[in-house]
């Protein structure tokens, strides 16, 4: 028996289902209207124990006495040239302002002050409170190499005032750290300060060429006691003002992580010739194409694979009305904005493994087919990714035998350290940061860049990054870069944030959920 449709069952048919697709349509519409509006994972904890019992204040007369002694430290050039050329008389010389300009840290009977690996330094500042786990403040002393003929402003270790900035080399990366947390350290000292929980200050010189010296002899120096820590804060992240299009409000973005590296070396080997009868493709052509592969063909883009979504989902509340939809909504629109940050080399390096060439080297004579050719690309490696899984797509897009792909260092991310409700170290750090800045939102980040703190996965599994320097439009191309600088009511706050955050961190349990 054949069925028969009829044209008024085929518009009842189609009727029904645009009806279906229409509700579905308005229930979707609806969800997330209502996950806009309502939407938000930056929750905030109840009552604090008051462990703040000196008042974060400078007065006029400390202000200039610490605004000096950081100057005098940016003017001292402890620059790292390479693993095996150092300016040892600038750390020396380091040594001796740091137990110049600290009396009280260097005096105080609470404080044990070592020098580890020749020029770092390890403090121990001992709690009342031996039961309770210790933490640790990490930063370097040594900087990048930097030359005033590359258009500086000022002279890169003059620590010269313009517009109420320090201009200099280490003002951001990293003797604002280094300087502010003694600072606040001697000044907590000044005022009787003594620690309920016992912590340890870490200062590195060689963070710019690995921390082999440095930062892993202080940690196998940590181990070989037994040590073990509640958390680790070393620099890292920071203030970003500006620099997110949508978001209302300035935000401080903790590192929960930080990506691993991997420096290749991709080399082609040809017979040598004269310049009159060039082969068809000479051993800098082939090479030429392999890495022009490796530049066009990305590693694939791993948004919501690690720490980033997170970044987003705490600010959502701070966005405009159209990007708060969007970041509170990112279970349906994560492919868009994943689209968006990769269109850019700022946020691009937050959602993959970033491929950069970075040295290319062929030829010794005009008339010379070169015979071998080389290239060095080195690899930012996302969250979610390894090393050999990185190696592996390397290996698939070069897809040429002629072309020979040598490992020649890496590491895995660090792991991903915890930014829930109950953890210690990052709403200690997450708080402080409120104190200070009332204004700033905090939320979870990953740091793009290496630092010390990857040498203490062993002693810690909570390792954060974060320093509270302000990063507006521009100042990316500062870091390592022409005009490094920092304002001078910021280097104040960085104080006052450290002041904090050892009063913070005596707590001995954090309080529970703002109902």
């Amino acid at each position: 028996m054949k069925t028969k449709f009829t044209k008024k069952t085929v518009l009842k048919f189609f009727g029904i289902l645009f009806a279906i697709l229409l509700l579905s349509v308005l229930i979707l519409f609806s969800v997330v209207i209502g996950r806009t509006f309502t939407f938000k994972v930056n929750r905030e904890l109840g009552q604090w124990e008051n462990t703040s019992t000196i008042y974060p204040y400078l007065s006029p007369e400390q202000k200039e006495k610490l605004l000096d002694n950081f100057k005098v430290a940016v003017q001292i050039p402890t620059v790292s040239f390479s693993e095996s050329d150092q300016n040892i008389t600038a750390l020396q010389e380091f040594d001796l302002l740091l137990r110049r300009v600290f009396p009280k840290v260097f005096s105080s009977s609470l404080v044990r002050h070592e020098v580890v690996g020749n020029y770092s330094h390890l403090f121990t500042v001992a709690g009342a409170d031996a039961g309770l786990e210790p933490y640790m403040l990490l930063a370097h002393i040594d900087v990048v190499p930097a030359n005033e003929a590359d258009g500086w402003d000022a002279p890169p270790f003059s620590a010269q005032e313009i517009d109420g900035f320090i201009y200099g080399r280490g003002t951001i990366d990293n003797k604002q750290s280094v300087m502010g947390i003694l600072q606040a350290l001697e000044y907590l000292l000044e005022r009787g300060y003594t620690p309920r929980r016992t912590f340890y200050i870490g200062l590195g010189h060689d963070e710019e060429i690995n921390g082999e010296e440095g930062a892993v002899k202080i940690v196998n120096l940590l181990k070989s006691r037994g040590v073990k820590l509640l958390y680790v804060l070393d620099e890292g992240l920071t203030i970003m003002d500006g620099v997110v299009d949508g978001l209302n409000e300035p935000a401080a973005l903790i590192g929960v992580s930080e990506k691993g590296q991997t420096t290749v070396k991709l080399s082609v080997s040809t017979p040598p010739g004269h310049s009159s009868m060039p082969p068809r493709e000479s051993s800098i052509g082939i090479l030429a194409s392999a890495v022009a592969r490796l530049e066009k063909n990305r590693m694939p883009n791993l948004f919501g694979h690690g720490p980033e979504r997170a970044t987003f989902e705490h600010l959502a509340h701070k966005f405009g009305w159209s990007y708060r939809m969007i970041m509170s909504n990112l279970w349906l629109f994560s492919s868009l904005l994943s689209s968006v940050l990769e269109g850019q080399p700022d946020t691009n390096a937050f959602v993959r493994t970033t491929t950069a060439v970075t040295m290319f080297n062929s030829g010794v004579k005009i008339n010379v087919m070169p015979a071998y050719a080389e290239a060095f690309v080195n690899f930012r490696i996302h969250s979610s990714q390894t090393v050999q899984e990185v190696l592996n797509l390397i290996e698939s897009t070069v897809s040429d035998k002629r072309v020979k792909v040598e490992f020649i260092n890496g590491f895995d991310p660090l792991p991903i350290s915890s930014y829930e409700d109950d953890t210690f170290g990052y709403q200690i750090i997450k708080k402080s940061v409120q104190d200070i800045f009332p204004q700033v939102t905090v939320t979870p980040g990953i740091c793009v860049a290496n630092t010390d703190s990857r040498h203490y996965t062993q002693l810690s599994p909570d390792i954060y990054r974060f320093a509270p320097s302000w990063y507006k439009p521009g100042d990316s191309a500062r870091f390592h870069g022409v005009n490094e600088r920092i304002s001078i009511q910021n280097y104040e706050e960085i104080v006052l944030f450290y002041f904090q955050l050892m009063q913070n961190s005596d707590v001995r349990n954090l309080p529970t959920l703002r109902s």
